[in-house]
């Protein structure tokens, strides 16, 4: 059974040598949106956490909040880690066009409340899991900015373990942040990334 959120990626190897050389630099104005954006689906969670709780069902508001918090999330860090060298929008919106993408359907009819009670105890896997996998999008990142800048291109194989660091940090963020109850999968393939289309999914807001 395919996972309920797909994190999708789109190979091209040819990257910007000078982008690519100043990313961190350039990136600088999204880091900055970034920081709204955290904010804004952190109020969305604890929203969300209350609602759960004590009714089952995820606050149609806060489920867009964070669902648009999560997207940008996911196109910065994957743009920054190097897997695109195409600019990323400053909104939270659904963007398939984007190489980078998180795919979000409807809220869950309903939603555990123990589950989500817990879900601080029952993620403590989760941050394991997206610990050990963001160390290793950071080295990867390191050595695909130095062969970037070398050679103007992005090997598959570089490619594809940046994707599968990627895609479990942003599915353990879908998790901790109560849009979805299963545990992340470790593999990107098995996460609904291939069966899912690269088209906008549902309204998320329920």
């Amino acid at each position: 059974m395919a996972y309920p959120v797909a994190f999708q990626s789109d190979h091209v190897e040819r990257q910007s040598r000078l982008t690519t050389f100043f990313r961190l630099i350039v990136a600088i104005p999204w880091f900055i949106v970034a920081y709204f954006w955290e904010l804004v689906g952190f109020v969305g969670v604890v929203i969300a956490w209350f609602a759960v709780v004590i009714t089952g069902r995820y606050p149609a508001f806060a489920y867009e909040w964070v669902s648009m918090a999560l997207r940008y999330r996911t196109r910065i860090l994957g743009w920054s880690y190097l897997m695109t060298d195409a600019w990323p929008p400053f909104d939270g919106g659904e963007h398939p066009e984007y190489p980078i993408r998180l795919v979000i359907p409807q809220p869950l009819e309903p939603y555990s409340r123990w589950k989500a009670l817990l879900r601080l105890i029952l993620a403590i896997p989760v941050y394991i899991m997206a610990w050990l996998f963001g160390i290793l999008a950071e080295i990867v990142a390191i050595i695909s900015w130095v062969v970037i800048v070398i050679t103007g291109k992005l090997p598959t194989g570089l490619f594809d373990v940046q994707r599968l660091a990627m895609a479990y940090t942003a599915l353990a963020g879908v998790y901790v942040s109560l849009i979805t109850e299963t545990y992340p999968p470790i593999s990107p393939e098995d996460d609904g990334a291939v069966a899912v289309p690269a088209s906008p999914p549902p309204p998320y807001g329920g």
